[in-house]
């Protein structure tokens, strides 16, 4: 657990407070006002989990940009989990069993088109047969196998991989999707940009973190950093199945409309304009894997910066104080390049240590899950 922190209170938080008395003014009656911070993928559904578990709360989700203009919407969307150092592979598996069981259920649903979810098979494939033959996630995704040598043929380099379908999540879709969700139950709407997690006070009786990358500054996490991550996208109906390089570098995911090629993986680096450079690149390095993307259309170019934490994902409670005054905070981020894997997951679990607080609002108890 971080060490409680005593903040200033800003011009900016005072001001705040005036903005949000029209809000919660007129609604004494509410025990429990839930500030949530973030509106990409991890932050909406911590709202709906939210929203879904506790009982008798108002909750606002609050930030400078939701989708289209989000880190989530340029996200690729398969559900291949990554491994976080210090979350153990149990407590992970839970998080992607969670995640592919939730986002399943929405692919067998009428509302599957609406929220962009769909399942989707390909095949891995490695150029050297890797130490873990087998990964952690194998019984959570459909049918997986090692892939045959006759597949295998299909790919020349390559020595070895795995076949499997899983699904593909779509954020352009996936987010107003979930938007809509929060707007029918009640949750506010706020864009606006925080400076400082204490603004909220005494506005909110709780706050989740939800902020990514934004954390850097909210949370006084200097361990988090960007990972660029730039892609394609093209028109190639013909291409139905996602091929992946094991290194997780190079990657082919058909989706409803398009096809995404990628990727990058830039440590550090904050541009946020397309490279051509690059672009030629990653569509060299695609048509190696699947050469009848020649005849592809291109589309548009895509960049995001990863919010990623060499720890990965924070999940636990952090009491602030200033003066006499408290303000329990929910830590949800640092989910990486990895966060719609984990997504709903992760949400379960920070909707679990808010109810925690809200069962002891006045003395909350800072603790990990983890």
């Amino acid at each position: 657990i971080r060490p409680t922190t005593h903040w200033e209170t800003s011009v900016g938080a005072r001001a705040f407070s005036g903005f949000q008395d029209c809000f919660f003014r007129d609604r004494p009656m509410d025990p429990v006002r839930i500030a949530v911070v973030g509106a990409g993928v991890v932050g909406l559904s911590t709202a709906v989990c939210i929203s879904k578990s506790v009982p008798r709360c108002s909750i606002t989700v609050i930030s400078d940009k939701f989708t289209p203009e989000t880190t989530s919407d340029v996200a690729a969307g398969m559900l291949i989990p990554h491994v976080y150092p210090d979350t153990p592979i149990p407590t992970l598996k839970r998080w992607f069993r969670e995640t592919f069981d939730h986002l399943f259920a929405i692919a067998s649903s009428a509302d599957a088109e609406d929220a962009g979810v769909h399942l989707v098979s390909g095949w891995q494939v490695f150029r050297s047969i890797p130490t873990e033959e087998v990964p952690f996630w194998a019984d959570v995704v459909l049918g997986f196998r090692k892939m045959t040598e006759a597949e295998l043929k299909k790919f020349p380099q390559h020595v070895f991989g795995h076949a499997f379908t899983t699904l593909k999540c779509e954020s352009p879709a996936y987010l107003p999707w979930l938007e809509k969700r929060l707007k029918r139950n009640g949750v506010l709407i706020l864009t606006r940009r925080i400076a400082d997690l204490w603004e909220l006070h005494p506005s909110f009786d709780i706050v989740v973190n939800c902020s990514g990358l934004g954390s850097r500054q909210l949370a006084r996490d200097s361990e988090m950093f960007p990972v660029r991550g730039q892609l394609l996208t093209v028109k190639a109906p013909w291409v139905k199945h996602f091929i992946r390089d094991g290194s997780g570098l190079t990657y082919i995911y058909p989706g409803t409309s398009d096809v995404i090629l990628g990727g990058t993986r830039q440590e550090g680096d904050w541009d946020l304009s397309p490279d051509a450079e690059i672009s030629r690149d990653i569509f060299s390095r695609c048509c190696a894997l699947e050469p009848s993307l020649h005849g592809a259309s291109y589309v548009r170019e895509k960049v995001g910066l990863r919010p990623f934490r060499p720890a990965g994902v924070r999940l636990q409670v952090e009491l602030l104080a200033q003066d006499s005054q408290k303000l329990p905070v929910v830590h949800n981020y640092g989910h990486g390049s990895g966060g719609i894997s984990v997504h709903w997951g992760t949400a379960l679990e920070a909707a679990r240590l808010v109810s925690e607080c809200v069962q002891a609002p006045r003395t909350p108890t800072p603790k990990s899950n983890l």
